[in-house]
């Protein structure tokens, strides 16, 4: 089964986790608007993707494939006060490969033959975009004005409300972002495509304001599964319901639609609400006991992909480990 996950960050690794314990098939489909940390000194200073979110999906897959010495170097960070700091071995190794080759795919593509891992990397554009966001709630004379803010770190971090996020191409010329036609291809040709967990306005969503990502997305033939995040975000979803994030998700995409969503059961307050939202998408709602029982906001990456399974109708005897679920 070719399975395609599309996200960033802590959350894209989460489903990584889960989708290898289902299929050995798998690509990682990787936003590319960061502008914080590491990745974003990278990204000022020599013009390039930023690497973070590629690095956490290198992670994964390495720690899935019994690689967890790459894992740690991929993510450990220098400490000190020099101009090393604070820079990841992986983001530093990833910015090499793509002044040398000069093909950011060609790059991740040797990444992995380097690391030994089976799965595949892709951005979901092959040049560092930028998300601008509108934001209620930053004047205090009048909360429902809408301001614009630019950047990743910005729009993660606000103290208002993300109403709307828009994705920019780096010379800000007004033409759309370009989609990186690996991931097309990649979702055209998917058997089951996951989107979600993660941040939703800066890792999950940027993924369907890519113009021709999104048109890949409603067009291809393959299972669409929604994995929701255990709990809001700071900032970005503050007091959202688990059937807020399926009703943004529309406002963005209007033409998607998706087959199943999975959440956290002791994560939904009403689940006959998040069942009515998942329908009103074209898809089925599958609650499970998904949540990592030791490291709170993180899933259990055995009972995801049993979740999975179930959701995909490919039955629960894959996972050990798993906690028990229920379909909804």
């Amino acid at each position: 089964m070719r399975a395609v996950a599309l996200g960033g960050g802590h959350g894209l690794h989460a489903t990584l986790s889960a989708v290898r314990r289902v299929t050995p098939d798998v690509t990682a489909v990787v936003t590319v608007a960061d502008d914080g940390g590491s990745s974003g000194r990278l990204r000022r200073e020599l013009g390039l993707l930023p690497p973070g979110d590629l690095r956490q999906a290198f992670a994964a897959f390495a720690a899935e494939d019994g690689g967890t010495l790459w894992a740690e170097v991929f993510q450990h960070r220098f400490g000190g006060d020099g101009a090393l700091a604070g820079h990841a071995v992986g983001n530093l190794l990833l910015a090499g490969l793509f002044e040398v080759l000069g093909d950011p795919v060609a790059a991740l593509d040797e990444a992995c033959r380097l690391m030994g891992v089976s799965g595949r990397v892709l951005p979901m554009s092959p040049e560092p975009l930028e998300i601008e966001g509108q934001v209620s709630g930053l004047d205090s004379e009048h909360p429902a004005a809408l301001r614009t803010i630019r950047g990743q770190v910005a729009v993660a971090t606000t103290p208002g409300q993300v109403q709307r996020v828009s994705l920019h191409s780096p010379d800000r010329s007004g033409r759309p972002p370009r989609a990186c036609a690996e991931a097309v291809d990649a979702v055209l040709a998917a058997d089951v495509v996951f989107l979600g967990p993660g941040s939703w306005f800066t890792s999950v969503l940027p993924h369907l304001l890519v113009p021709g990502l999104h048109d890949a997305l409603v067009r291809t033939a393959a299972t669409k599964v929604l994995v929701l995040n255990l709990v809001p975000q700071p900032g970005e979803t503050a007091g959202f319901s688990p059937e807020r994030h399926l009703d943004v998700l529309f406002e963005h995409a209007p033409d998607l639609r998706v087959d199943a969503v999975i959440a956290d059961r002791d994560s939904v307050p009403d689940p006959a609400n998040l069942r009515r939202a998942a329908e009103r998408l074209g898809g089925r709602a599958h609650l499970g006991a998904v949540a990592d029982p030791v490291v709170a906001g993180r899933h259990d990456p055995d009972a995801l992909a049993l979740c999975m399974r179930e959701a995909l109708g490919l039955g629960g005897e894959h996972g050990g480990g798993a906690k028990g679920r229920e379909g909804q």
